[in-house]
This record gives C-alpha cells, structure tokens and sequence, in this order.
C-alpha cells in the first residue's frame, strides 16, 4: 500500500486518539496522514515499548498495531493493553502469511486485523467502529457509576417522594462541581446529610469539617474559622489551624449560617470569594482550595432585606441552592422510614421490632411532624422500647379511624402541603396533584378547607 486517497472525508470526532505503532517510517506516516485528516489524534510510534510506555498519559480510543514489530510483536502489545484495559480496542496489521496469527489474536481479544495493503477507507472504517465502540463501553461505565452512586445516595437520603427523588438528583448533579451550596429547610429535615452526601459524592479528598455557627461564642468567632499564630492574642499560646485551612480540598459546612455575626460574614465573604485564609496575627494569605456548604432554617433573603444578614453573601451563597423538603409534605415516604429507623433502633438496642399496626399507621400519618426527620426517628425508637410513639399523649391516643376518615385525612394533608407552597391557588394546586379544577374545589369543600387561609402564605 503506497498511498491513501483522502478525499471525501468523513467528519469524526477530533477528541478520539488512536496509538498507531508500526516500525516502517514512510508507511507510519502515511497512515497517521490519513488518521489525521478524518479527524483523530495520533499519537504514532516505530516500537512496541515506547508505544506502551506512553500509553495511559492521555485517554486512548483505539491501538493500531503492526503484528510484526522489532523486539515485542502486536501479540505483546494485545497482552499489555488487555492487561491494562480490557475495553481498549486493538486493531492488528498483518501481511498475508500472518492471518492465521491474526484470527487467533481475534480470538484473543483484538478488536479486528487489516491486512495489507488495505484501502484508507477500510482503515477509516475499522478504526471509526472501534472508536465508537470503546466510546459506548466509556457511557457504559459513567452510567454504572452514576447508578451506583444513586443506589449509594438513596440509602442516605431516603424516600421516594418526588421531592426527594428531585434532590437526590440536584445533589448528585451539583456534587463533582465546585460550586458553593446553600441548603434550606426546616429544623430536622436532615440539612447535614444533604451536605455530606454533596461531599462524600463530590471528587474531593480532603476532609469534612461542620461548625454550627450558632454554637460559637462571638468572640472566638474569627479564630476559629481562621486560625490564629502563637501570640496573637491573650491566650494565644501556640498555632491553630482554622476551619478553613482543616476544610483544605474538602468541604466546610457551615451549619445555620444565619447565627453568623454581621462583622464576620464580610470576612467570610472575602475568603469565599479570593479562596484564601490569613490567620489572626498573620499577613501572610493562604491559598487553598475547598467548598463551602451553608445551611439555614431561616428565609436568608428576608433577612437580608431587613438587614439582618449581608446581601451580597447571601447572593453569594445561593447560586445552588437545595431545598430539604418538611415530612409533612411527603407522608408517603412516613411508613418506609419509620420501618428503616425501627431495624436500626432494633439493632442498637438489641429488641425486636413489633408489627406496625393499623393504629400505628393512622396515628403516624395523622401527626404534623413538627420536627420532621428527627422526630420520626425519636418515634421509631420509642416503638422499639415500648413506649408510646408521641410524647403528646392525645396524639397518641386518638381512637381508631374508618377507612374513609383515614383517606381524608391523608388527602387534607396533601391539599393543605399544596396550598401552602402555591400561596392558595387552587388551579397550580390541581395541577401539581393532577386532578381536575373541579374535582379539586370539590374535595377542598368537601374537607372544609378554606384557600384565604393560605393566601398570604407564598410558597413557605
């Protein structure tokens, strides 16, 4: 094969890289021309050894290799690849002697031989599938990652509510970015979680460092977020690192963030914004890589109107922000999760787990849940030991309900969930339930549910 005809080229991917080996130069070169013109990055080399010491520095599509090389034929090369990748495909050139060996090598795992002289057209087409196919086996692996990532996640954040569905998603989505993250939700709704799920499935290695900001008196504030040289104040004995510096390519998660000092957060915002930390009694910056995920159970914009919190780190914060939804707007995920807490409380306390009877199930789905997540754990234990599932005794107590009268009472609390988050209009609420506008009116007259109630509501 003296030359490859390059017209009419097809358009191929220009990311795709073939490893061409063969030891003849003038023939090395015409192929890597034709490779080249269609499209790939070749990376070309007249030995088996060079080629297979630079194999791995960048993502390979495809091996193009001559069988009979000096030293270590294509056999050698189809072993160490394989041996390294066992997806990566290898293509074999092979005189006409050689297609014995070659059909072994098949047999052995090469993608497929070309034997010379070929055309560049069947060059181009055998080196293109190749391509793609390795290509579909890398979608293949990212979708197995990814699913067992969500398998992984579920099991942290539970339910199978739309809602939580829809964060799991968000927090799978945003985790391998670097971005900053502001989650919002009520008090036991698992804002921790959120973040350690948003670390713990993010590419970071460093650490991860939760400070409750509410917790810490004001002034010790400052030092404990950056960190102080020896004799940098009164008591100041010797160095400490802040949180910041802990946090280095990890995740700081800065629990109610809205207890934070007004005099801090322009500092934090600074350090958020130049991602770099001076320690009190220092002048010295230091540069460091991490993210920050900050938690409220506050409305931060209404406080920020209201001077209460700074503008510009709120803004700065909620460029992604997630929503942790309240339990009583995802009763049906109520029963799956006290069954989970149940097995765990089971475990740690060494009991059985008694039956959840129908009672248990009204009693359960009957209750507002104030403190959400948290309080249904405290249920789920209290179930185990024996004890009565409320604290409150009348709500524990309440006699046993008919069937019609617990349907209702699931359907109040899903219409009411709905009201709140569309400010009382009826007709973004029969949508979001799927239900006809008639049908929603009847059932709101039918429960004596009155929509003013939640006029003044908004979304909260």
């Amino acid at each position: 094969m003296s030359s490859l005809p390059i017209d009419n080229e097809p358009t191929i991917d220009p990311a795709r890289r073939v490893v061409l080996i063969e030891d003849d130069d003038a023939f090395r070169q015409t192929l890597q021309r034709s490779l080249e013109l269609a499209g790939f990055q070749v990376a070309s080399y007249g030995d088996a050894e060079s080629a297979l010491a630079g194999l791995g520095a960048e993502p390979v599509s495809v091996v193009l290799t001559d069988l009979r090389l000096p030293n270590a034929d294509g056999l050698a090369v189809l072993a160490r690849v394989k041996a390294r990748d066992a997806d990566l495909p290898v293509v074999l050139m092979t005189g006409h002697g050689d297609i014995p060996t070659a059909i072994e090598a098949i047999r052995s795992g090469a993608y497929e031989f070309l034997e010379k002289p070929f055309s560049r057209e069947r060059l181009l087409a055998v080196v293109s599938r190749a391509s793609d196919r390795h290509t579909l086996v890398l979608e293949n692996r990212q979708l197995k990652r990814q699913l067992a990532a969500s398998s992984g996640i579920s099991e942290v954040l539970r339910g199978d509510s739309p809602a939580m569905r829809q964060l799991r998603d968000l927090v799978l989505r945003l985790a391998p970015t670097p971005v900053d993250v502001l989650v919002q939700g009520e008090t036991g709704t698992g804002k921790e979680l959120v973040a350690r799920c948003l670390h713990d499935f993010s590419r970071r290695m460093g650490n991860f460092v939760a400070v409750n900001c509410a917790a810490i008196p004001e002034n010790l504030f400052e030092s404990e977020l950056f960190g102080h040289e020896a004799g940098a104040f009164t008591g100041a004995g010797k160095q400490r690192i802040g949180k910041f510096e802990h946090a280095k390519n990890g995740t700081l998660f800065l629990d109610e963030i809205e207890a934070m000092p007004l005099a801090l957060q322009a500092k934090v915002l600074r350090v958020l914004q130049e991602r770099e930390v001076e320690r009190l009694g220092s002048n010295k910056p230091i540069r460091l890589d991490f993210r920050v995920v900050a938690a409220t159970k506050v409305d931060l914009k209404d406080l920020s109107e209201r001077g209460l919190f700074r503008p510009d780190l709120f803004y700065r914060l909620n460029v992604a922000a997630l929503h942790v939804p309240p339990l009583r707007d995802r009763l049906g995920d109520v029963i799956s999760l006290l069954e989970v807490f149940a097995h765990q409380a089971a475990l740690r306390f060494d009991m059985p787990v008694p039956p959840l009877t129908s009672e248990f199930h009204e009693q359960l789905l009957g209750n507002p849940w104030p403190g959400n997540v948290r309080e249904l754990k405290s249920c789920a234990e209290r179930l185990v030991l024996g004890l009565p599932l409320f604290v409150d005794a009348q709500a524990a107590s309440g006699s046993a309900r008919s069937f019609d009268e617990s349907m209702a009472m699931i359907e109040r609390s899903l219409l009411e969930a709905a009201l709140r988050r569309h400010g009382g209009q009826v007709k973004e609420v029969a949508r979001e339930l799927r239900m006809n506008l008639a049908t929603t009116y009847r059932k709101l007259k039918a429960l004596n549910i009155d929509t003013a109630d939640y006029k003044a509501d908004g979304e909260g």
